[in-house]
């Protein structure tokens, strides 16, 4: 088996804001395995500034990775274990390589067209006007449940943005989801979140910034609506350590993006955990290409969680590969009619 791994840079087609400032690029790298004429496609979708291993020795491990990937799947997940970006893109790639073709990883009544998997509409971060007109398109666009991010601009502002959105439809006809990054100081959060609150709102996610445990702790305790773990699960490795948080803080939910805690299968450790301890949880993408997205997407639907999940990321890149997936009616669609273009 020969292995080889390509850098790729995403283009936004706009800059997106979050708290911690705004992208115009996104780097990934993929992973690309070939054996008896056939081949296997894996991203490694890795996010500077919050993946666990935005590390200096990033490159370094992928070239270790593909010189020792005849060490297999299993062996080389355990090996890079401090890598969650890479032991995703190792996972997808195996499962490429032995799949009818590169791209079809779990075939179900999803990538049969069957199915769809419904989805959050994402408001990125922006001037007030603009987070209202993104609101406004979503909506339009048969969504019914929305993501806005939020601690970027003034705090007054997005909620007059809550208020628009709840001045026309109830929480029924619309649920509505925010991200706030870690943004909020320790001592005002809680203030914050009873401000929120009366937007009756699904849920908050990472109101204060990740390690601050006890704090968290409590918020999680005294909220007046659910808090979902984010950023606090990345760099949490072994299944001790994963347990250990999730019984210190007790959150409502957690948030699993797989190229940030391990792939496939460091994903399902905190399902099952969440699940022992009465916690919800949901699949979202971590910027990935269509490649990443395809197979988050998939292995996703196999789960069969009924809560829109966080995959609608697709069309954030102008320079993407044309696949499948198609987002309409707030679901996420996959036309097996439609061909991929893949080139590196």
């Amino acid at each position: 088996m020969k292995a080889t791994y390509h850098k790729y840079i995403l283009n936004f087609k706009r800059p997106s804001g979050t708290s911690r400032g705004v992208m115009t690029e996104k780097e990934t790298w993929f992973l690309v395995l070939e054996k008896d004429g056939k081949k296997g496609i894996g991203e490694c979708g890795i996010l500077r500034g919050l993946s666990a291993d935005d590390r200096p020795d990033y490159e370094e491990k992928l070239q270790w990775t593909c010189a020792n990937i005849h060490l297999g799947k299993d062996a080389l997940w355990e090996a890079l274990i401090e890598f969650p970006s890479i032991q995703f893109g190792v996972e997808m790639a195996f499962r490429s390589l032995i799949s009818e073709t590169p791209f079809l990883l779990f075939p179900s009544a999803f990538t049969e067209s069957e199915k769809a998997i419904e989805i959050n509409g994402l408001i990125w971060m922006g001037e007030a006007a603009f987070m209202k007109q993104q609101i406004e398109e979503k909506l339009a666009q048969g969504f019914r449940c929305v993501k806005l991010k939020i601690g970027a601009i003034d705090f007054e502002k997005e909620l007059e943005l809550l208020r628009y959105i709840r001045e026309y439809f109830t929480p029924e006809q619309v649920e509505i989801r925010v991200d706030a990054n870690g943004a909020f100081c320790l001592n005002e959060a809680l203030n914050k979140l009873n401000q929120l609150a009366e937007f009756k709102l699904h849920s908050i996610e990472q109101p204060i910034q990740k390690n601050n445990t006890d704090r968290m702790a409590g918020l999680c305790e005294n909220t007046p609506f659910p808090i979902a773990l984010d950023e606090e699960l990345i760099g949490v490795f072994t299944l001790t350590e994963k347990e250990q948080l999730l019984q210190r803080i007790k959150p409502q939910y957690i948030i699993l993006k797989p190229s940030f805690v391990g792939g496939f299968r460091g994903t399902q450790q905190w399902i099952t955990l969440a699940e022992k301890y009465n916690i919800g949880w949901w699949i979202t993408s971590a910027l990935e290409s269509n490649v990443g997205l395809n197979a988050i997407a998939q292995w996703t639907y196999t789960l069969q969680n009924p809560m829109p999940q966080g995959l609608g990321t697709g069309a954030l890149y102008a320079n993407n590969f044309d696949c499948p997936l198609e987002v309409t009616e707030g679901k996420l669609l996959y036309r097996k009619s439609k061909n991929w273009t893949f080139d590196l």
